[in-house]
Formats: C-alpha cells, structure tokens, sequence
C-alpha cells in the first residue's frame, strides 16, 4: 500500500499507462474471443437429474429441435406450384450439411399408412407433382383421410403446409441461421414463409442481443455524462468518473473473453449495470472532496487527494464489496447465464472500486483538481443546512407516521408476493408484434404448436408397450390432455396402431380405436416394420417395445401452459404404475420448465445468502451485529416492495427479472454504508444528536441523493431495450434504488436515532 502511495503522489501517470495496456490487451482478446452464446441447452446444467435423464431420452428417440417452415397459399396448397415448392424445399433442406436427410418431414415425405389386397402398405403421397385437377384432388382425399397428417402437416383449412428440418444439437449457428432465413425468401411468391420453431428463437436472440447492447450502451453514456454533469456541474470531473466504469467494462468482457466465457443474453446488460453502478464510488469521492475544499480553499491537490482517500477509502471498499456480495451470491445458482452475470458484474464493480481508489486520484493530480465554488458567508448557503436539519427534524417529528406508511406499504407488497409466477417462455422476450412472435402465433393457430412436451413410458418386460392397456391409455391421456386449449396436437405408438387398425378395415372410422389383443397389435407393427420407414417408428418405440415416446404440441412456451398440460399427464402416473408403467419427462419443453424452477431456487439461496453476508460485513465493519441489522433494513424493505410490484403488475420471474433482489442489495446497501459511516464520524466528533443529524444529511444525504439519481437514470436506460424483460428489470432497478434510497434516509435514519446509536452513556 505504501508503495502503491509512492507511485500514486510521484509517478501517477506510470498507473494510467499501465492501466491502458492492460485494457487494450482486454480489447484484443474481446475481439478474438467473444461470442454470443444461444444454445438455448447450454444455459442449463447438464449434471442435473433432469437434464440427464432428457438427454438420455433424447438420444434413444431421436428427439431434436426443428425448424418450421410453413407455406401458405390463400387459394390453397392444391396446385402444381405449391406442391412442387414443398418437393424444392425439402429437398434443399436435405442437402444441407447440418440436416440430416430422413430428418426432414413434409408432405412429399410423410408416411401414408393404406391397406391393400396384401395387407398393409405405406406409401408416399405423392412423388411427382400432379397435372390435372383429379390427381388434386385425390391427393387431397388421401391427406384428409389421413389423421396421422391432416392437421399436422397440412392445415384444416387446406391453405398451409409445413415442412419440419429437425437439427442435431451443436450444429446450429449464425450463418445456418441465415441461410434459412435467405432460403425462405427465395420461395416467396404467391406463397407466403413463415419460419419458426427453438433453433429460429435462439438465432434471432443471438441476433438482436448484441444489436441491442451496442445500442444500449451509447445511450446510456449520454444519460450518464448529462446526469454527472448536472450533479458535479464540472466536465473534468465527469469525464473522469465515467473513464472509471469504461475501464471496468472493459476488464469485465476482457476477463470474459480471455476465460472463453460466452455472452449470454443476459450479459448484454452487463455494460449497463457497470455504467449505472460504477459511477457511485466517484461521486462519494467527488462530493466529499467537494466539501473539503469549501472548508480549505488554499489546500494543494495533493492534500486534497490525501484526505480524500483517508476519509473516503473506507466506505468506498465496504460499498464495492457488499455490492460485489450482491452480485457474487448469484453463483448460488445453478443456471449458467446468471452465474456468470453475477460472477463477472461483481468483478467489474471491484475494479470499478480499484480504479476509483487509484485511478481517479491520478488523473486528479494530473490534470487538477476541479474547480469549487467558493462558499459566500450569506443567507444562501445557510438555508441549505437549515433545510437539511429541517428535513432530519421533521422526519423525527413524524417518526411514527412514517413507521406506519412503511408498515401499510410491506402489508400491500406482501400481498402481491403470492401472486409471483416464474416464466420459462423464450418468445415471451422478444416483442408481442415481432416477426418471431408473429410468426410463432400463425404457424400455432393453424397446427399443434411450436413448443413439445415428451413425455417417456418405461417397463420392464420387453414387449409391453404392444399391450392394448397400455395403449388404450396412452390414447386416453392424449385425448383429455387435447382437451386443454393450449395443448394442439400429441403423436404416439397409439396413433400408428389406431391408423393400421382402422386401414385393416376399409377406413371405417369405428376402427379409430387401439384393438383389443396383443397379437393383433404385434402383427400391425410386424407388418408396418416390413412395409414402411421403421426408423420413423423408432421414434415413438423403441425396437424391445420396453419404452414409448409421447409428444405433445403446445401452442405456447410458457410455463403455464407446461404446467397445465403436465398436470393432467401426472394424474396418469398411478394407473400406469398399475399397468408396470413409470413416466418420465423429457424434450425442450420440460427441461425450460425445469431451468424456470432452477431459477427460482437460485434466487432464493441468493437473496438469503446476500443478506446474510451483507449483515456480517457491515457488523464486522462496524463491529456491531445491531448495525449490520439496521444497515440491512432498507435493502429487506426493498426486497419485499419489489417482488410485491412483480406480483401486483403480473411480471414474471424470469431469467432477467431474476437478478432483481440481487441487484437491489448490492446496489441498495451503498446508502446504509455510506450514511451510517458519517453518522457515526459526525456523532462521535459532535457528541450532540441534533447536530450529528442534519450534518449527515447534508453531506451523505446529499452524495446518496446524486448517486440514487444517476443510477436511476442509467437503469432506466434499459426502458429502450428491445426484450421487454430487460425493459421491466430496468424499471424495477430503479424502483429499488429509489426505495432503498427512501429507505436509508428515513427508515433506517429514524431507527438510528431512535436506538441512541453512538449517543450511549459510555459515549457522553
């Protein structure tokens, strides 16, 4: 330390030049090394129980995410030109590297399951494109008579058709993302595209993600330098606060990068939190220098610097570290993109601390400290004290009212606490008019969905799923889950047995049923292994009949609907267990609602693990556990109005929204340090409490007050952002910091005077 002192005083610009190296080697690694993480699989951990099992699943059926493309012709698909734009499109999306051929369903590719004088035959639709108006329409009557595609494949109003490219996992990418979307524009025309399904959400979150932080980012810069510059009324002095956060940002993605950690949509905002959050440690600086040089105008820069860093280095390191605490709890969680947001915002705000404790007092003795006005011996600059000790008065006058509004406000908050409800959704984060979420509502209105739910049946015994108990239950729970609005469609072994039973019987729809008999059931899937695709069959069994894969289409990604849906699945899981079936749950669907359930967890042991800490560092600061617990008091608060205003408002606890408690905390306990640290320097120096409570005011009321003010304004940068819950968590942000600021100068303030900390006896 005494070292760093020297060089500080005698070569301060030896540490700017070093600093800049050390950023500029960030920037190089940035520029190399960064990149966009949107696999949407890889934000969850893969060692958890339920990804494991997903993944297992996922291999033995073949489970992949696909791309939808639909084709819609208003006049309908039935003609030459749409039919022939199916056969292109599908084949081009065969020949693509990342597809693999028999991945690929459509209408030229779809099974059609039709009896014959042999028995039963599976043959194509169609392979050539029909010429006259009665090829039409038998092609038609074969797709209407045909549950397993009607529906599915072809719309019921006969004017869309879809083709289904499912992609292995880890071979999607921006260019492939691209390329899909360029191959649909070239088959526009009479027929309208629309491209939808996961891969495609992943590919416009990695595109609009970091088009959204560059965005951001300038924006934020001008808020910022506006509101330091209203506050510090000194451009030197803003520039040199703002070089602070640019600098911790620049380290932050640097130290991200060079580790190979990927972006995730999260950490777009993470520019925005340093930006908002940095800027505190200079203004305290600033301010408390300010005041300094009001009482000594003839003293050197290098004194200034000195008592500066004497007075203020304290508060400083305490406030960077119960924020970092803040932001260092959400490794409690097990979801990759908020662990790491948590991990490297929290690195970011240390050196934020470290550039501000040695960085800004060099560039301070570089170029001059700023320029004060001068304190005039008039009625002006006493009615500033006088307000503030008239302020500090009056709340101990009204003390007991303001206890019972804050008591009213929590009462209130509390209630909307029970109406939190956490969202898995993805498209939920783009804009309700966007060309994805559209998209997604059209290709859902007219088909089973977008989003799947797998549901997995086990036994024993090989052969058990042919049994027709079996399947007459599967069928069962498929209708009456149907029956939900939001659940569109499902497909299953029972689909291709109820198909072959009814071709069997000259297509009379009393034959829709599953047949009684094992035999019966086993010869229908002999049959179908002969004549058919038995690899498309895989995907519904597997080749020992011991385990079946249920799919079902939901119209929405959300977790309600998972839910909804997955409620009625579970009320099967007895009667199955009756037949010696257990059910398991895999695909996209379950494991997002998982990770949603992974969420909450995580902010749970985050919230209580913050607070914890942040009690035992202002106690140990303090060295006294009642002022660890009054310092938390504000931030509890806090906690408790925010989750409150999620509930009362119907925001969702998502992944973004999820960062809102820690935030508040470790952003929010700054107030308490600061406030309490100079009221205890002032109670101790004056040994009189009226004093003690209009000088805090006036010196940490009035730094709190500028600092609340510019992170406000930088949160509610993020009200520009494109991804409505970055929109939400920027509004809740400052909320919180208005709250936590409320809090801190009337609540934790009264309880304050009112204990008689620092006025005891002992101290008189």
């Amino acid at each position: 330390m005494k070292f760093l002192n020297q060089i500080l005083f005698k070569r301060p610009i030896w540490i700017l030049v070093l600093v800049i190296l050390i950023s500029v080697a960030f920037l190089m690694a940035m520029k190399s090394n960064s990149r966009m993480e949107t696999d949407l699989d890889k934000y969850m951990p893969k060692d958890h129980p339920a990804f494991v099992y997903s993944d297992q699943a996922e291999e033995l059926f073949n489970i992949k995410d696909g791309i939808i493309i639909a084709l819609e012709n208003k006049e309908g698909i039935y003609n030459p030109g749409t039919l022939q734009k199916i056969i292109d499109l599908t084949v081009t999306l065969q020949e693509m590297e990342e597809i693999e051929e028999d991945d690929v369903t459509s209408l030229f590719t779809a099974d059609n399951i039709v009896g014959s004088e042999g028995g039963l035959d599976v043959e194509e639709f169609y392979t050539d494109v029909p010429k006259n108006a009665d090829e039409l329409k038998l092609l038609q009557e074969k797709v209407r008579n045909n549950e397993m595609v009607f529906e599915r494949i072809v719309s019921k109003d006969e004017k869309v058709a879809v083709i289904i490219a499912e992609i292995n996992k880890d071979v999607f990418s921006q260019d492939f993302y691209q390329r899909i979307l360029a191959l649909s524009k070239t088959f526009e025309g009479p027929e309208k595209l629309y491209v939808a399904g996961r891969p495609i959400v992943e590919g416009t979150m990695a595109t609009l993600g970091p088009a959204d932080m560059k965005r951001m980012v300038p924006i934020v810069l001008v808020v910022i330098v506006f509101v330091l510059w209203f506050v510090m009324r000194s451009l030197k002095s803003t520039i040199i606060t703002l070089s602070i956060v640019i600098f911790s940002t620049i380290w932050a993605f640097g130290l991200m990068a060079s580790l190979d950690i990927p972006i995730y949509a999260v950490s777009t905002m993470i520019p925005v939190m340093l930006i908002a959050i940095g800027v505190a440690d200079g203004i305290h600086l600033y301010s408390h220098l300010e005041l300094y040089l009001k009482d000594n105008p003839n003293a050197t820069k290098e004194e200034g610097v000195k008592n500066m860093l004497k007075e203020m280095w304290r508060p400083v390191v305490i406030t960077s570290v119960t924020t970092g605490v803040g932001f260092i709890s959400l490794l409690s969680s097990e979801v990759y993109p908020i662990k790491y947001f948590g991990l490297f915002t929290a690195f970011g705000v240390i050196m934020a601390m470290a550039f501000s404790l040695v960085i800004l007092p060099a560039l301070i003795l570089i170029f001059g400290m700023p320029k004060v006005k001068q304190s005039k011996p008039s009625n002006e600059n006493n009615s500033k004290d006088i307000f503030s000790h008239r302020f500090a008065k009056g709340l101990v006058k009204y003390r007991y009212l303001t206890f019972f509004a804050t008591i009213a406000i929590i009462i209130i908050s509390i209630s909307g606490i029970n109406k939190i409800w956490i969202n898995s959704s993805f498209l939920e984060k783009f804009e309700s008019d966007s060309d994805i979420v559209v998209t997604d509502q059209f290709i859902n209105k007219n088909f089973g969905g977008t989003s799947t739910l797998n549901v997995i049946l086990s036994t024993e015994k090989k052969g058990d799923m042919m049994t027709a108990p079996v399947l007459k239950l599967m069928d069962e729970m498929q209708q009456v889950t149907e029956s939900l609005t939001i659940v569109g469609n499902s497909f299953s072994l029972s689909d291709y047995v109820k198909r072959m039973h009814k071709v069997m019987h000259s297509d009379k729809e009393e034959f829709n049923v599953v047949p009684e008999g094992r035999e019966l059931i086993a010869q229908y899937l002999l049959l179908y292994e002969i004549s058919g695709d038995p690899e498309k069959l895989w995907k519904v069994v597997d080749s020992q009949y011991k385990e079946a894969n249920l799919t079902f289409q939901l119209k929405s990604d959300n977790s309600k609907a998972i839910n909804s849906a997955l409620e009625i699945v579970k009320s099967y899981e007895d009667r199955f267990q009756a037949l010696g079936v257990t059910l398991g749950y895999a695909g996209s669907g379950y494991t997002s609602l998982v990770f949603t359930d992974l969420i909450l967890e995580g902010q749970i042991k985050s919230l209580i693990i913050s607070l914890i800490l942040v009690i035992a560092l202002l106690a140990f600061m303090f060295k006294d556990l009642m002022l660890g617990i009054i310092g938390a008091i504000p931030i509890a608060i806090t906690a408790i109005i925010s989750f409150g205003v999620m509930g009362l408002m119907g925001i969702a606890l998502s992944t973004t929204t999820a960062l809102v408690s820690s935030i508040a905390i470790g952003i929010g306990i700054d107030y308490a340090v600061h406030f309490i640290e100079r009221y205890k320097i002032y109670a101790l120096q004056t040994k009189d409490l009226d004093l003690t409570i209009g000088k805090t005011m006036h010196h940490s009321g009035r730094a709190i007050s500028f600092n609340a003010l510019v992170v406000i304004a930088g949160f509610l940068v993020l009200l520009f952002s494109v991804f409505p819950p970055n929109r939400a968590l920027g509004a809740l942000v400052s909320l919180n910091m208005f709250t936590s600021f409320l809090g801190t100068v009337t609540v934790m303030f009264l309880i304050l005077v009112q204990t008689k900390k620092f006025f005891k006896p002992k101290n008189n």
